[in-house]
């Protein structure tokens, strides 16, 4: 006698079709369609063999309950104006092309008796699935809009009443659908189905594009046929300031940190904001808070060359803190040195300096935030003041900044909270990863650079994609560490394309600009 067990076999499936399912689905399509507008066996059967494994179906209790047919076609072809017999061949799905980079969705149908039970919701999920994993641009079909017909004469055209339907003014039974099911409407297509009198003939051209490919609109990809990595690996030092006798020394604890970061396959480390003002405490002589500065500036090319260096030896790019550095018209910038592991070397300035910076050191603003063409994206850098003034992330954002590098340099936690939360803030906006490294210790003697507060930590957006709290890694305050995190840049296109919100989709560029001055 057999043993009982209290497994149970699944009541609904999602599948692929199979010859044996023709018959189930010519009598669902023309339960839906009727007899005469249903698919004949022919039809199911020319889409099983051009493309079997894009056509699926839903499955309860051994019935067959949904169907959904697709094929691949090149770019050209689906983003064009067509009617669905033209795409389709007839409903043959003849002219699937096996090379195509986008999914055509032919069609889904869902039994009657079996609607409420998310049948549809499950055979796109299933369409999805198959686009990601096929790596193709995404899904384009021409959808219903069967609230059009009772609707025209109060709107007065398709285009107005579509208009109000993605503005939320009014719900269409298939177009809102849709829509909340992340697909983007990128046109009308006029006599579609000319016999679909609910839309009059006309069909809603809409597209999902696939987030995990990371050169969508949203997620631009590098300047270079080089494809982005999937995962980027950050280090952020939290750099403890003390007292040394030669810039030997200070060179010795960078490499130190260099090399430990490259130990770990780290793409980027970080270092923090004035983290040279520690080569003042060399000499150790008693300097006005200005002459201290200009006399800092005069390391400015062993910093570059030490910094470009162990960039390219420890095969890491370094974004090396910031140092003051004298201007040709003699202002003092405080300058972040991003030194790429293809030996190339980049200058961000710092654009806000604090009222003590400008007040003690007679510290200037720089001119120009520009993003940084790197092997595993663009990256932007926002010196610790800069993070909290949203319009600098986001003209970096713009640019398309994946990760932002926020070197700080805070006395007190009030000071660093400030930037603290302001960073967190720009990563939820912008959809970014934001890396911060800060100094602790002291350095007595060095004016204006007497204690440090610091907590670095590694910071995400908020969704479902990311960190709980929306922190990839964080610190204990106060002691000399490296954080490390592995930063998946394909999250940032899901979230950007298909996430919960939809920050940077869903500004107001109707009611609002930010417009950068050229200097």
């Amino acid at each position: 006698m057999a043993k009982k067990t209290n497994e149970q076999a699944p009541r609904l499936q999602v599948r692929l079709a199979t010859p044996a399912d023709v018959p189930a689905l010519v009598e669902l399509t023309g339960r839906i369609y009727s007899a005469e507008w249903g698919y004949s066996a022919e039809m199911l059967r020319s889409q099983q063999t051009h493309f079997p494994a894009g056509q699926f179906v839903v499955e309860y209790e051994g019935k067959v309950v949904g169907y959904c047919a697709t094929f691949r076609i090149d770019e050209a072809t689906a983003l064009a104006p067509h009617s669905w017999t033209q795409i389709t061949a007839g409903g043959m799905a003849s002219r699937h092309n096996p090379d195509g980079d986008w999914l055509y969705g032919m069609e889904v149908v869902v039994h009657p008796d079996f609607r409420g039970m998310r049948i549809g919701q499950r055979l796109y999920q299933a369409r999805k699935r198959l686009c990601t994993d096929l790596k193709l641009r995404g899904i384009v079909f021409g959808g219903r809009i069967p609230g059009l017909a009772k609707n025209i004469r109060r709107y007065g055209s398709p285009e107005a009443y579509v208009q109000a339907v993605i503005e939320g003014q009014r719900r269409d039974p298939t177009l809102s659908f849709q829509l909340n099911n992340d697909f983007e409407m990128i046109g009308l297509l006029p006599g579609y189905v000319a016999s679909d009198h609910e839309s009059l003939g006309y069909a809603a051209h809409l597209v999902w594009r696939n987030p995990r490919l990371l050169d969508q609109p949203d997620t631009p990809s590098p300047p270079s046929p080089q494809r982005l990595p999937d995962l980027v690996r950050v280090a952020s030092v939290q750099y403890q300031q003390r007292r040394i006798g030669s810039f030997g020394e200070f060179a010795t604890q960078v490499e130190y940190f260099t090399d430990i970061a490259a130990d770990y396959n780290a793409d980027f480390v970080a270092f923090p904001e004035l983290i040279t003002l520690q080569l003042l405490s060399i000499e150790n002589t008693e300097l006005s808070p200005v002459e201290s500065i200009r006399k800092l500036s005069h390391y400015t090319p062993q910093v570059k060359e030490l910094f470009s260096r162990l960039a390219v030896h420890y095969n890491i790019n370094i974004i090396a803190g910031t140092h003051p550095t004298e201007q040709a018209n003699g202002d003092i910038h405080n300058v972040c040195y991003v030194c790429l592991r293809d030996g190339s070397l980049h200058e961000r300035e710092k654009l806000h300096p604090t009222p003590s910076e400008r007040n003690v050191w007679n510290i200037t603003g720089g001119e120009s935030a520009a993003t940084i063409p790197t092997d595993c994206g663009p990256i932007g850098v926002m010196i610790c003041y800069d993070a909290e003034f949203p319009e600098v992330a986001r003209h970096l954002i713009d640019q398309g900044a994946l990760i932002l590098f926020v070197p700080f340099c805070t006395d007190v936690r009030e000071g660093y909270l400030r930037v603290r939360y302001c960073a967190q803030a720009r990563a939820i906006e912008n959809q970014c990863y934001v890396v911060m490294s800060g100094n602790v210790g002291n350095l007595p003697g060095v004016v204006n650079f007497d204690i440090q507060y610091g907590q670095s930590c590694i910071l995400t957006p908020s969704d479902f994609p990311f960190a709980r709290d929306g922190i990839a890694a964080d610190s204990t305050p106060n002691i000399e560490t490296v954080l490390f995190a592995e930063l998946r840049l394909e999250s940032l296109a899901r979230a950007r394309n298909a996430g919960a919100v939809h920050n940077l989709k869903d500004r107001r560029f109707d009611l609002y600009e930010t417009r950068w001055r050229p200097r």
